[in-house]
């Protein structure tokens, strides 16, 4: 065990969960007008529900739906607006989230009539009464819908026309459930085919592999485990931009295109409009890329006038605005042309990234660790039935692990400290242990799996050989004031640093690593004009999926995944 110096808490100096006392938000909590539509008439919310009725549909031809006015077949007859009358209004959706998401599972809207647009899961037709369940998608639970042979529509059932995979508009009055399964369901009285499903819809009631979903990602959003991944990462995506912006911090957007590789590892693709377009590109002969009189790739005909590439990160972008708005953070689309068929690697994925200005290492932590405390316990507090989902079906434990990730106190070591503890570990591992050794997947979960019960570590001071080019040099020259997070089941889930702020040790850096200083002349001006100590860090957005849900893959943390190979969708 390491020594006791070393296994102080990562104590946040500027940041604490939920709190922004140094911050102010610019978003009221309780507005003093909460409702911008009025409801809609004919139907009245329970006056204890504290959801507003918004909105069904807003154009004529679900207005008429709803009134019974209209039936399918006169969709295209029916002008959707008259020359010269404005826009309708904006009304939000009544989904199935609203009306079985409260604490009585639905039991006071009971009596309300209600309209529920989804798509069929299942259907059952009995002898007197017929089931259809709808999801649309707002909810794990789907509404169960019972009807007679006496609704209107009912012959599209009778038909085969509704099937599973069909889209629905069904029309009804809530009732408590005569079932244990759910506390209410809608007794039917008029239900609308919006869409058929083939009877090849590949996605049925029986349970399908993921590596099967993987190859129709256009239709796994329907299911119960894709459906909840795509809400958590929802939530998870909210989360981030409320923290950043309830502490002041500005977004930014960073370039797709660069010509600057951040990470130096050269692993990018590359952007050109050398390849003809006049055809297809899998038709374009070789000898149509211009050529140097030495036979190179003519890169000053190209679109750019030299090599551009897709994004590692925006993180040296982020430091531009940094040295002028103090505290920033981007959150888009990375890339890296990293040939690996792994669980744990993809091609495109999404970086938060913030930078921190008048910032060291110690606060860089500080935000790190407010930053994963405040997401965690915003998905446990409000993706409660998704999380159940993913605790009995994905990963039994996972909410007891955020709960923990959330609640306990991070603690910090050094680099050396945890080669230390590595080399005196009980334990044979794949990839041998040494100072100066980049830490493997495996070393880092044992660290904070067993070494530390399952609380988050942050290591810290790594050696500067095995790290980029634009970390701060510490005294002892031979490290770097980099730190990266460790969390159980994942290992790094963050990665970040204190920048280099001086422009000799930078530019010293940068010849020894035989980068082309020319292409970083922006980047070394900010440290020419006002220089300042500042630090960030990159969170892997797809990373941070799997640690909450508890998926294994990487590639279904994402709604299309792009992987060597792979490119569908």
């Amino acid at each position: 065990m390491a020594a006791a110096a070393a296994l102080t808490p990562a104590t946040p100096l500027r940041f604490k969960p939920y709190s922004t006392l140094r911050f102010l938000s610019f978003y009221s909590k309780n507005p003093t007008n909460p409702r911008l539509f009025p409801p809609l008439p004919r139907r009245s919310v329970p006056s204890h529900s504290t959801f507003h009725r918004k909105r069904c549909f807003c154009s004529v031809i679900s207005a008429a739906l709803q009134s019974g006015e209209m039936k399918k077949t006169e969709f295209a007859e029916k002008k959707v607006g008259e020359m010269g009358n404005k826009v309708g209004e904006f009304r939000k959706k009544v989904k199935i989230a609203n009306i079985k998401g409260g604490p009585d599972e639905g039991l006071n809207w009971v009596g309300q009539t209600l309209v529920v647009m989804g798509w069929v899961r299942t259907l059952r037709v009995q002898s007197s009464v017929t089931f259809l369940e709808v999801n649309d998608g707002s909810s794990l639970s789907n509404m169960q819908c019972v009807m007679n042979s006496d609704a209107e529509g009912y012959d599209q059932v009778e038909s085969g026309l509704i099937s599973t995979g069909a889209s629905v508009w069904v029309q009804g009055t809530l009732v408590a459930s005569q079932g244990s399964k759910q506390k209410v369901e809608l007794k039917v009285e008029k239900v609308v085919l919006v869409g058929k499903s083939d009877p090849s819809y590949p996605i049925q009631k029986k349970r399908v592999s993921r590596e099967f979903l993987r190859s129709k990602a256009h239709l796994r959003p329907r299911t119960n485990t894709f459906g909840a991944v795509a809400r958590v990462r929802n939530a998870l995506a909210y989360a981030t931009h409320k923290f950043f912006q309830e502490n002041g911090f500005v977004w930014i957007s960073s370039p797709i295109i660069t010509a600057s590789d951040c990470e130096g590892a050269g692993e990018q693709f590359c952007v050109t409009t050398l390849i003809p377009s006049s055809r297809e590109a899998a038709d374009s002969p070789v000898n149509a890329i211009p050529n140097t009189k030495e036979g190179l790739i003519d890169w000053s005909q190209d679109f750019f006038g030299k090599p551009a590439f897709l994004t590692v990160s925006g993180q040296l972008n982020a430091e531009t605005y940094a040295t002028a708005l103090t505290d920033v953070y981007t959150f888009g689309p990375t890339f890296r042309a990293e040939n690996s068929n792994t669980s744990r690697h993809l091609a495109e994925f999404w970086m938060i990234e913030p930078e921190l200005a008048f910032a060291d290492l110690n606060d860089d932590m500080a935000c790190a660790t407010a930053y994963l405390q405040y997401v965690v316990r915003h998905v446990l507090d409000n993706c409660k039935e998704d999380m159940e989902f993913f605790n009995t079906w994905i990963e039994k434990g996972v909410i007891d692990r955020l709960n923990d990730v959330a609640e306990k106190d991070f603690v910090q070591l050094t680099y050396t400290d945890a080669i230390e503890l590595l080399l005196k570990a009980n334990k044979k591992f794949e990839f041998p242990v040494k100072w100066g050794c980049d830490l493997q997947s495996e070393h880092e979960r044992y660290i904070t799996e067993q070494a530390f019960n399952g609380c988050p570590v942050i290591i810290r001071d790594y050696p500067k050989e095995i790290k980029a080019f634009y970390m701060r040099e510490n005294d002892d020259g031979k490290t770097v004031a980099a730190m990266d997070m460790l969390v159980p089941r994942v290992g790094e889930l963050i990665g970040g640093s204190q920048r280099e702020e001086r422009l000799d040790y930078l530019e010293n850096r940068l010849d020894e690593l035989k980068l082309n200083k020319e292409s970083y002349w922006w980047y070394l001006d900010l440290r020419r004009y006002g220089s300042v100590p500042h630090a960030g860090f990159g969170l892997g957005f797809e990373r941070l999926v799997q640690f909450a849900t508890g998926v294994e893959n990487i590639r279904d943390a994402i709604p299309f995944p792009r992987t060597p190979g792979s490119a569908e969708f």
